[in-house]
């Protein structure tokens, strides 16, 4: 193509952010010029997401919207929604280039016929001021609902001295924090033969590598042992969890396919909170998993309490071909699951704001990432906490972009907090 701009999306979890900045680099480095908004570009590139029907449908109202705003623009598409559906995905207005996960790694390669020498990360780049780096891909778990481990493939990991070096290099090229992600991070080494691969990735990266935080995208609750749980005594490993639940009623969770119980899962979360006493507990709920009866959500409902978490991502169960729980009897309607959900995001708004007000009056390590329109600082606390500065605050008059200070929290807000940074 003779376009040599190129406006790149991201929809979804993580890794498909940690993907997208790969792509972003490779661009640069094949000639391209990676722009901020689609109707600048030549080329849109849209990572696609299908982990529900709704993110199936985002995937395609997104790429139509893309296609409206940049008739002239080549379109190409990739993640997991073109994986599911190569077929729908090529006959979309001004789609050029499907291209399904295992064919991702190729992508700057297939659009521009050459090779790319990637271009150097930079703070806020290629949209973010934290560096995600993937280390790995794929599951070989068995969860009967979901569709991504069918779309990513067998579990896959990045070589340890090959994950080690990247993040020195994003460390040398100023990233203050990075966040490790994968479908499944937890099993992280084990197709190379790595006992305890997380353990030994996130020790090696403590200890010979200068990165100032590290923070871990979603782990598995039985992927978390003694040997991983240790790190959160390093101040330098972000102080959250994200520990997927899915269901607070065992019942559920074992037609669901998950190798854990809700007495094992509380068991993980004393002994966090051993080591860590204000660690984020973060986790996901499935609202209306087939066969939830009212007893099994209200044991739900009473168990996410019961942990505290500090966020809920609330999903409504969402049917998605090929998966195990399709066939399951017992489907609640579709007002049912909304419902639910409704009462899981109402209690994980609360679980948030009492888990945001334990901080009132102290002093959090706040990594500052964008300078709102008030003249105001917002950035991200290590317990994953948006922390906003107040427009007049004289230490934050300076530009403290990309930098960790410390900010006492002064006040509570909706959804964040007010922090002054400390010395001011």
């Amino acid at each position: 193509m003779s376009g040599k701009r190129v406006y790149l999306e991201s929809l979804g979890c993580r890794l498909n952010a940690a993907e997208l900045e790969t792509l972003a680099r490779e661009f640069a480095g094949a000639g391209y010029q990676v722009v901020g908004d689609p109707a600048d570009a030549d080329l849109i590139l849209l990572n696609s997401c299908a982990v529900t029907a709704q993110a199936a449908r985002k995937s395609r109202h997104r790429l139509r919207t893309l296609h409206r705003i940049t008739p002239t623009a080549d379109l190409a598409v990739t993640g997991c929604w073109a994986t599911d559906d190569v077929a729908g995905a090529r006959e979309m207005d001004g789609v050029r280039w499907v291209l399904p996960n295992l064919g991702k790694a190729d992508a700057v390669t297939q659009i521009t016929g050459r090779q790319s020498d990637p271009a150097p990360w930079a703070p806020g780049r290629w949209g973010h001021t934290r560096a995600f780096l993937g280390v790995q891909d794929g599951c070989d778990h068995a969860c009967t609902y979901c569709v991504t481990r069918l779309l990513r493939g067998p579990a896959r990991s990045r070589p340890l001295p090959d994950a080690v070096n990247r993040v020195r290099e994003l460390v040398a090229q100023g990233a203050q924090e990075v966040v490790l992600t994968g479908v499944s991070l937890g099993s992280y080494g084990q197709d190379l033969g790595l006992e305890g691969g997380l353990a030994q990735l996130v020790g090696l990266l403590l200890t010979d590598t200068g990165v100032s935080r590290l923070r871990l995208s979603s782990v598995e609750p039985w992927d978390v042992d003694p040997s991983l749980l240790r790190y959160w005594q390093s101040p330098r490993l972000c102080r959250q969890l994200h520990l997927p639940l899915q269901s607070g009623a065992d019942a559920v969770l074992k037609r669901m396919g998950r190798p854990t119980t809700t007495a094992a899962y509380l068991d993980l979360v004393v002994a966090a909170r051993a080591i860590a006493p204000d660690i984020a507990l973060t986790t996901d709920v499935i609202a209306g998993f087939p066969g939830e009866t009212d007893d099994d959500f209200a044991q739900t409902l009473d168990f996410v309490e019961k942990i505290g978490f500090s966020r809920l991502h609330v999903f409504p169960y969402s049917e998605r071909a090929g998966t195990p729980a399709v066939r399951l009897p017992g489907k609640l309607s579709s007002a049912e699951r909304a419902e639910r959900a409704r009462h899981l995001r109402e209690l994980g708004e609360r679980l948030a704001s009492d888990y945001r007000t334990r901080f009132l009056g102290r002093v959090l390590p706040v990594l500052w990432e964008r300078r709102l329109e008030t003249g105001a600082w917002a950035g991200l606390s290590d317990t994953y906490i948006e922390v906003r500065t107040h427009p007049d605050d004289a230490g934050a008059s300076g530009d403290l972009y990309n930098r960790i200070t410390p900010a006492r929290v002064v006040e509570l807000a909706n959804g964040h907090v007010v922090g002054q940074v400390a010395g001011a």
